[in-house]
C-alpha cells in the first residue's frame, strides 16, 4: 500500500494564511471600516439599497459600530431575482470583468458580478482555503467542480493556481477518466462535491482501483450540505482527509469559510465576509453557540454588496478559540438549509437528519433518495437506501432485521414513521454534480 505523501503545503506556515491569525482588535477595526465603505458604496450606486435605507432614515454616516449593522436592512434571495439582470450592480458595466450565475432550476438564474479586484479577493479567499487543509505548492488539485456559470469550477481553478498547486481542469463527469487521471497523474487534493466523490469511490472500487494506492491524501468537499457521518464514511472508504469548504455564489462562491486540519468548525475569512447568526422567525442576534440562520455582508465586493445577506443556512457560531490559533470565528458545519426543509404530517424534516440516521446502520451505501407522495390526503414519506451486495444477497431475514433497524432509527430521529426501501447497489441514480436528495411528487397529477 502507497504512503500518501504530503506536498509542500503541509512544510509550515503558509504566508496566504497570515490574514487568518489578525489580531481580534485589529480585525474589528478592519472590519468596521470595510463595513463604512461598503454600505457608502451600496448607497450611492444601489437604487433598491438605497430606498431601503431612506425609508428606515438611515444614511452612510449612521454605521459609526460594528454593532449598528444590526440596523440595516437584510437582503434576501427574491431581492436579486426582483432586479434581475443588473439591478444590484455597484459598478459601470466597463468594471465588470466577470459574470457568473446560479444553477436555479426553476425561473431566471441569480446573475453576480465581479471587478476585477473583486476576482483578486476571490483568488486570495480560496488561496487560504486550500493553504488551511495544508495543500500549498508542489500538490496536484483535481479540480471536479463544474465550469461555466457556476461558480464552483473557476473559484478553485484561480486560488489553486496562485498558491503555486498544480491544477487539472478536469470538471465534472466522465468518472472513468477521474479515475485515470487521479492515479496516472498523481493528484494529491480533489475538489468536488461529496455526492460525486462518493460515486468515484464506487466507480474506483469497480474498476479494481482502490484509493488507499493512490496519492490523494486531501478532499475538499462543498457545494451541498453533508453530515459528519458521511465524512466518517469517506475518510475510511479513501483513507484521506475530508475538509468542508462553504461559498454561495450570491456573496462570492467557495471560500466564504472552511475547515482547518482541527476539523472543528469552519473558520469564516471575516475580513471579507462579516457573519452574523440571526433568529429566522424575530430576526434577533442568536446568542454565541445559539442555533440560528446565517447572515453575511461582503466587507469588500466591489460590483455587487451584499449588506445582510440571509443565507438560509441554518448553523451557529464554535464558542471558544481553535486549536490551530486562528482567530477568525467559526461556525458549524451547514447540516441543513431552511429551504431543504419538508414537512411530513406536521413534521418538520430535514435530509441531513435522515442521511446521519441511515448511515448509522451497518450495512448500508451512502446513496439514498427520499420519495414524498400523497395517497388519500395525507402525505408519504419512502426513504429508499441501498444495502451492500453481500447484505441484499445474504437471506431473507437478514434483509428484514436491517429493514426493522433502519425503520426504527428514522423514527427515534424524526419522531413519525416513514417506509423504508432497501435497494441493491447502483438502483439510485448517481449525479455528477450536486445530489438530488428530495423527490416531492405530491402536487403532480
Amino acid at each position: 500500500m502507497m504512503t500518501k505523501t504530503a506536498g509542500h503545503g503541509l512544510g509550515g506556515f503558509n504566508p496566504v494564511s497570515a490574514p487568518d491569525y489578525l489580531p481580534v482588535p485589529l480585525l474589528r477595526d478592519l472590519q468596521l471600516a470595510r463595513l463604512q465603505q461598503i454600505v457608502r458604496r451600496a448607497y450611492e450606486n444601489v437604487g433598491h439599497f438605497r430606498k431601503q435605507m431612506d425609508a428606515r432614515g438611515l444614511n452612510p454616516d449612521s454605521i459609526k459600530s460594528l454593532q449598528d449593522i444590526s440596523k440595516l436592512p437584510f437582503t434576501v434571495k427574491n431581492d436579486l431575482r426582483d432586479t434581475y439582470p443588473f439591478g444590484l450592480f455597484a459598478s459601470p458595466m466597463g468594471d465588470i470583468v466577470r459574470l457568473h450565475a446560479s444553477s436555479g432550476t426553476t425561473g431566471k438564474p441569480i446573475v453576480v458580478a465581479y471587478t476585477k479586484d473583486d476576482v483578486e479577493v476571490w483568488t486570495s479567499a480560496m488561496m487560504r482555503a486550500f493553504a488551511a487543509c495544508g495543500v500549498g505548492s508542489g500538490d496536484i488539485i483535481q479540480n471536479a467542480y463544474g465550469y461555466g456559470l457556476f461558480t464552483g469550477g473557476l473559484g478553485a481553478h484561480y486560488g489553486g493556481e496562485a498558491l503555486g498547486a498544480t491544477v487539472i481542469p478536469i470538471s465534472g463527469g466522465n468518472t472513468d477518466r477521474q479515475i485515470m487521471v487521479m492515479k496516472d497523474f498523481g493528484v494529491t487534493a480533489i475538489a468536488c462535491t461529496p455526492s460525486y466523490f462518493l460515486h468515484l469511490l464506487e466507480r474506483a472500487s469497480e474498476l479494481g482501483v482502490d484509493f488507499h494506492d493512490l496519492r490523494v491524501r486531501v478532499g475538499i468537499f462543498g457545494a451541498e450540505p453533508w453530515s459528519e457521518t458521511m465524512r466518517r464514511r469517506i475518510e475510511e472508504m479513501s483513507g484521506i482527509k475530508a475538509y468542508d469548504i462553504y461559498g454561495l455564489s450570491e456573496i462570492v462562491g467557495p471560500g466564504v469559510g472552511i475547515e482547518c486540519s482541527c476539523q472543528c468548525g469552519l473558520h469564516i475569512f471575516e475580513d471579507h465576509f462579516y457573519p452574523e447568526i440571526i433568529d429566522p422567525v424575530t430576526n434577533a442576534p442568536c446568542a454565541e453557540g445559539e442555533e440560528g440562520e446565517l447572515v453575511l455582508t461582503t466587507l469588500s465586493k466591489q460590483a455587487m454588496p451584499m449588506i445582510r445577506y440571509r443565507t438560509r443556512d441554518i448553523t451557529s457560531f464554535v464558542e471558544g478559540p481553535c486549536a490551530c490559533g486562528r482567530t477568525l470565528r467559526r461556525i458549524k458545519r451547514i447540516g441543513r438549509r431552511a429551504d431543504d426543509m419538508f414537512i411530513i404530517r406536521g413534521v418538520n424534516v430535514f435530509p441531513s437528519q435522515i442521511e446521519s440516521a441511515l448511515l448509522a446502520v451497518e450495512g448500508t451505501l451512502p446513496h439514498y433518495q427520499i420519495v414524498l407522495t400523497r395517497e388519500k390526503g395525507l402525505d408519504q414519506m419512502e426513504v429508499q437506501v441501498e444495502v451492500t451486495a453481500e447484505v441484499f444477497s445474504d437471506r431473507i431475514g437478514a434483509l428484514e432485521a436491517l429493514h426493522t433497524k433502519l425503520e426504527s432509527e428514522l423514527e427515534h430521529t424524526l419522531g413519525i414513521r416513514a417506509e423504508v426501501r432497501l435497494v441493491e447497489p447502483h438502483a439510485i441514480q448517481r449525479s455528477e454534480g450536486k445530489a438530488k436528495r428530495v423527490i416531492d411528487k405530491r402536487n403532480l397529477g
